[in-house]
């Protein structure tokens, strides 16, 4: 009993290191989670082999009343900044110097430039290869005892094959932007505060007392050297990370080892180019004396060390009047309050709107008309007012408190506010306002893309009363429309099932959603015909989404859309063979760039009904790398490991088989 314990605990650390650090996972999700009940049910008979690094504690244990101190073995020490080539090579000129006093002599270095991940510094406590001990960075001297919260984070190994005695890891624990906006969109649909940026998020996490909750969060982690340590010699910064990489901790791969002052230049440059490409935030890049000989003599200046600094990159955030709030209707009728800005620069983009996520948020903050406001923007997030400017909110006379609009801003019908809401609604459900989300929807890129009809076109068609419902569009001619737009109508009835499943509106059903459920069911009267529970079984789908699709399913509304799109000759079967076969059966394939002819959705969908699956990073498993415009790092990874890259051409081929 026990040895069939410790080996599903060693398996489900094997695969869950594959998926969470190497994306390249050996096994599905059934499988994993087959050996992850099969654990649950032994430790729940046998309590006695459950350990504090089992798999199944990911999930969180009892909350703890307090977070004990707790004081680092070694400092963690803060860093000091570099904003220009200049204040660099004053940096190197004053390392040089230190040594020159220590008798060294016009002392060459190495170093090692990595991302500054803008999350929450985490010390990790390893004794005999077991996490013994998680910490907050704190003042540098003395942290917090995280270890609860920090057990349930996937990417941090339980334990270390082949570890010392004792080694201390450290890392900045921090929160993906894609996963940041979702988090803050379920918050914001139940009321709850938004949090102010990804690092706020992670770190909130973090140090809060159940862990039960951090297990519900999507946090991760970047791991960039070692701190204490016995029986474990290091002659090199680049030897510790490479250390770090063999023994199951996740170190960026495009972290590098460079000559010169001139390479470290170019490299900072080369990582605020990428900065907005990347899917989580960084404020700049460390760079690191490789030689850790040359590290110790340098020491410690104050609270800095003299063999480090930080590039540091201009701010995400910025300060701008507020000139006015403007409400939007939804697809579903929900009221959306948006910012109108006086246009201001943010992380190299202009921007004049930023989203208030919805009323409760909006009243939280406490923003007015006329205020200045803080203004962040993160990657491709769209832009957000995070709160007044601190002087904004003792200045006298400011505007009233705005409130949602008593009649829709688009029809004039009085609104409403659903017990339990966080969104006042229009009800009117043939609302041109809500009916102009659906159909631009409906004609998007992400959906049927019908090139062409763009948001000013679908208002003018619908301002000419000539579209109502999408399945309007197909009755349009030539005399109503362009040629070419009637033609890309036309053609937009090749798109696949799931592409139209989604582009439809149901509430709860996005892209990756609407892939599941055609892929599950086959054909939309399969779909039609399903019970709630039947829907639930849909990997992805809870009871509740599953009851809410299964209601929208049974409305007559949409079921006369389906009938009239399925006349006039959209896709409402899968075609192909299912999932898991095919030409690209069982093969990870990237994507990194823009293709000419292909969106990215389009691709992904050839790709998985080729029976492959797209995977975010490039390890030595990945099939190929589909390399389009302006590709970025993955392709030089793939370069680096020789794994093959194709073009959108090449990649028609492998469709092919």
């Amino acid at each position: 009993m026990s040895d069939r314990a410790a080996e599903l605990r060693a398996l489900l650390a094997h695969h869950g290191h594959r998926y969470h650090v190497l994306d390249d996972p050996e096994i599905g999700d059934a499988e994993y989670d087959a050996l992850l009940d099969e654990l649950r049910a032994l430790e729940a008979e046998h309590p006695e082999l459950r350990t504090p690094d089992s798999p199944t504690q990911r999930v969180g244990g009892a909350p703890v009343s307090v977070l004990a101190k707790v004081e680092h073995l070694l400092p963690m020490l803060s860093l000091a900044n570099a904003r220009s080539e200049d204040e660099l090579e004053a940096w190197v000129t004053r390392m040089r110097a230190h040594l020159a006093r220590e008798g060294i002599a016009d002392a060459q270095f190495a170093y090692v430039c990595e991302p500054k991940v803008d999350g929450l510094a985490i010390s990790l406590l390893y004794r005999d290869g077991v996490l013994e001990r998680a910490a907050t960075r704190g003042n540098g001297e003395v942290g917090e005892d995280v270890t609860h919260n920090v057990r349930t984070i996937a990417a941090v190994p339980a334990t270390v094959e082949g570890a010392p005695p004792l080694v201390e890891v450290r890392g900045e624990v921090y929160m993906s932007l894609t996963d940041f906006q979702a988090l803050n969109e379920r918050r914001a649909a139940a009321g709850e505060s938004t949090f102010m940026n990804p690092r706020n998020a992670a770190a909130g996490t973090i140090r809060q007392l159940d862990p039960r909750l951090a297990a519900q969060r999507p946090l991760s982690l970047w791991c960039y050297g070692i701190g204490a340590r016995e029986g474990l010699s290091l002659g090199s910064h680049w030897g510790a990370l490479e250390w770090l990489r063999a023994h199951g901790f996740p170190v960026h791969d495009d972290v590098a080892r460079l000559e010169s002052v001139d390479a470290v230049v170019e490299r900072c440059a080369w990582w605020l180019d990428r900065r907005g490409a990347l899917d989580f935030e960084i404020d700049g890049v460390v760079v690191k004396v490789d030689d850790v000989e040359q590290q110790r003599r340098l020491g410690v200046s104050g609270r800095d060390p003299r063999w480090a600094i930080a590039w540091k990159f201009a701010p995400t955030t910025a300060v701008t009047r507020l000139n006015d709030i403007t409400w939007n209707v939804g697809k579903f009728g929900d009221l959306h309050p948006f910012a109108e800005l006086e246009p201001v620069h943010v992380s190299g983009v202009t921007v004049k709107l930023a989203t208030l996520h919805n009323e409760e948020d909006l009243a939280r903050k406490d923003v007015r008309p006329g205020d200045d406001v803080i203004v962040m923007r993160a990657g491709d997030v769209i832009p957000q007012v995070v709160s007044p400017a601190p002087h904004a909110v003792e200045r006298k006379g400011r505007a009233r408190t705005p409130r949602p609009p008593k009649q829709c801003p688009v029809c004039q019908t009085k609104t409403v506010k659903p017990e339990g809401s966080v969104f006042t609604k229009c009800p009117n459900l043939v609302c041109p306002g809500r009916q102009w989300q659906l159909l631009t929807q409906f004609a998007s890129q992400g959906a049927m893309d019908i090139r062409g009809l763009g948001e000013k076109q679908v208002a003018a068609l619908q301002a000419a009363d000539l579209v109502h419902t999408a399945a309007d569009f197909y009755d349009l001619t030539a005399d109503q429309l362009s040629e070419r737009l009637v033609e890309a109508i036309a053609g937009s009835r090749a798109r696949p099932f799931a592409r139209v499943l989604y582009a439809i509106g149901l509430e709860e059903v996005g892209f990756v959603t609407a892939r599941a459920l055609a892929q599950r069911f086959r054909a939309i009267d399969p779909l039609l015909e399903a019970s709630v529970e039947q829907i639930a079984q849909t990997p992805g789908i809870g009871p509740i989404v599953a009851a809410r699709i299964h209601e929208q399913l049974a409305d007559p509304a949409t079921r006369e859309l389906i009938a009239r799109l399925r006349a006039a000759g959209l896709r409402f079967e899968e075609e192909g063979p299912p999932p898991g076969e095919g030409p690209l059966s069982g093969k990870a394939v990237v994507l990194t760039g823009t293709l000419p002819d292909l969106t990215r959705e389009q691709a992904t969908e050839r790709i998985t009904a080729a029976g492959g699956r797209v995977t975010s990073s490039v390890s030595k498993k990945t099939a190929f790398v589909v390399a389009g415009d302006a590709p970025g790092t993955k392709l030089e990874k793939a370069q680096r490991l020789g794994v093959p890259v194709l073009d959108e051409a090449g990649l028609l081929e492998a469709l092919k088989g």
